[in-house]
């Protein structure tokens, strides 16, 4: 969970990489779009991309799609971090549509504004990005969320890059991850694999707690969770993974040896050696669809 005690545990990352979190909020940008560079993979040109407008049944959704630029391919719906759509999230999605799926990427707070809110994970930390972002997350409910996913679905199976013979794929982070797990009982019929990286609350004692809603699901799941994450409840896992169990559904779930956030690259937590690893567990997850 993005709070107070992970903000510390940040500060203290920071701290032995000889850093201050205004010499890390500088370097934000670059260092996303470096740290998400795949040699391996095919080149930016070999992709297309551009800002999309979806109708949803609350408005306008301004998102980001990007896929390679010949052929058909399954769709992923990711759903960014507390910090909304930006470059870091778009530097993901360009490495994953070069893994051969095409991405789109959910700006959350479109009720609000238009895409970035924030330009780097940086912003929240400051009083003014919190109390920037207060409203917008107010306006993000768990039925809010549920229709947005129905209606980004509805988009990438119109769209001629999308192979709808596959099952879509959905990932999140941080707040995103619980948005993935209710994206899959949104559109059941479609959503295939679901990730969460990091994710906050995905199983609460809340009558809306997302892993309720797994029985409504047909997808395969994958929870990658924060080691100080897992320290403050650990059993979360547990009642997740249980929850999907009684479904008769498959979900895994990893504690990695990282803080919350380590997945992001403009994240004070980023851990590019477990970034990296979770990656390869998303792309074996989404062998599946």
């Amino acid at each position: 969970m993005c709070d107070d005690v992970t903000a510390m545990d940040e500060s203290a990352l920071l701290a032995k990489r000889g850093m201050s979190r205004r010499n890390f909020a500088v370097l934000g940008t670059a260092a996303a779009v470096a740290a998400c560079a795949d040699p391996v993979s095919a080149p930016r040109s070999a992709l297309r991309e551009r800002t999309v407008t979806i109708a949803t049944p609350d408005g306008a959704a301004d998102c980001f799609f990007v896929y390679p630029a010949r052929g058909k391919h399954p769709a992923v719906l990711l759903w960014p971090d507390i910090g909304g759509l930006r470059e870091a999230f778009m530097a993901m999605a360009r490495q994953l549509a070069a893994s051969g799926y095409a991405v789109l990427v959910a700006n959350q707070y479109y009720r609000s504004a238009k895409a970035p809110v924030l330009s780097s994970f940086a912003e929240w930390r400051t009083e003014a990005g919190r109390a920037k972002l207060a409203p917008m997350i107010a306006a993000v409910t768990p039925e809010a969320t549920m229709r947005d996913a129905a209606a980004f679905a509805a988009f990438l199976d119109a769209q001629p890059q999308v192979d709808k013979r596959r099952k879509i794929g959905t990932q999140g982070y941080c707040m995103g991850g619980p948005h993935a797990i209710r994206s899959a009982a949104a559109v059941p019929a479609r959503i295939g694999a679901v990730a969460s990286f990091h994710g906050a609350g995905i199983a609460t004692d809340a009558p809306d707690s997302p892993h309720l809603l797994v029985a409504r699901s047909r997808a395969t799941y994958l929870l990658a969770v924060a080691r100080n994450d897992d320290v403050r409840d650990p059993a979360e896992k547990t009642r997740f993974t249980a929850a999907a169990s009684n479904a008769g559904l498959t979900a895994e779930a990893v504690v990695y040896p990282a803080d919350h956030g380590w997945c992001v690259p403009d994240s004070p937590a980023y851990d590019k050696a477990q970034a990296e690893l979770a990656w390869e567990q998303l792309l074996g997850l989404y062998m599946s669809l």
